[in-house]
């Protein structure tokens, strides 16, 4: 685990280094997770790639600086985070939120991003009453009062089942993330559209889908696909909101076919 002063907030973040001149995978969590739903892919991964995982502000270990934040906020973060370590050109992978972030990030330091997967992501994810209402029950009740339902969104029915420990696990993750800073994050996601600039992104664009994903159904990432030239849209079976975690070998798998085409 490494730790760096980023904007007003400490960082969390952990870079695995595969050597020189290999490309850089940054994988950008999403909302009310951490870093650590991307270590069932990672050793897919690691090998042939540099990977950069970290904790967004309000998740993690990450600081929680003043919420409610904007995916600007967010963006800055990472962009300080690449300065840091020294990085650019790189290949950002973003979550569903994360995918915001990724968008945020090319929109505002285009010299840092060589290409943009975008997992489970839109140009504009809700709409304001759906987020205002969600946010309500987290700070009247705690983010417990809401588990069942986001859980429904996050993984299929199989995943679901009560002795399957990772599916505990993950909801213990999502309850475990500070109130103020999931809360402060689904006003980021609420003020936050990109329809407008979707179609300005220059660099290659691979955007994948669970084919059950009850927070970005596939229909909806297919028309953020339709909005950036040229980029590749992939579904994948068997998986819903999160499928590096339920599918983390066909996830990789995308993500290491679409480079190896960025390297041809």
């Amino acid at each position: 685990m490494q730790f760096v002063h980023i904007n007003d907030i400490v960082i969390h973040y952990d870079i695995q280094r595969a050597g020189d001149g290999k490309p850089v995978i940054v994988f950008i969590n999403s909302l009310g997770t951490d870093s650590r739903i991307w270590h069932h892919e990672l050793p897919k991964l690691a090998e042939d790639y540099t990977i950069l995982t970290y904790d967004k502000r309000g998740h993690g270990l990450s600081g929680l600086g003043s919420p409610p934040y904007s995916i600007a906020d967010h963006g800055a973060d990472l962009a300080g985070l690449l300065d840091h370590l020294q990085l650019s050109q790189v290949i950002v992978c973003g979550l569903s939120v994360g995918g915001l972030i990724a968008q945020s990030l090319y929109a505002t330091r285009p010299d840092l991003v060589k290409a943009l997967i975008f997992s489970n992501t839109a140009h504009k994810i809700g709409t304001a009453e759906s987020w205002a209402a969600r946010i309500t029950a987290v700070e009247q009740n705690g983010i417990g009062s809401i588990l069942d339902a986001i859980m429904e969104r996050w993984f299929t029915a199989p995943f679901r089942k009560p002795d399957n420990a990772a599916y505990q696990a993950y909801c213990n993750m999502l309850v475990r993330q500070p109130t103020s800073g999931y809360s402060g994050t689904c006003a980021a996601i609420r003020d936050a559209d990109f329809t407008e600039t979707a179609s300005k992104i220059a660099v290659p664009v691979l955007c994948i889908v669970g084919r059950e994903d009850g927070s970005t159904p596939p229909e909806l990432v297919k028309s953020f696909a339709d909005l950036i030239p040229g980029a590749r849209y992939e579904i994948i079976e068997g998986a819903a909101h999160i499928p590096c975690v339920e599918a983390p070998a066909a996830h990789a798998a995308l993500i290491r076919g679409f480079i190896e085409q960025l390297e041809e």
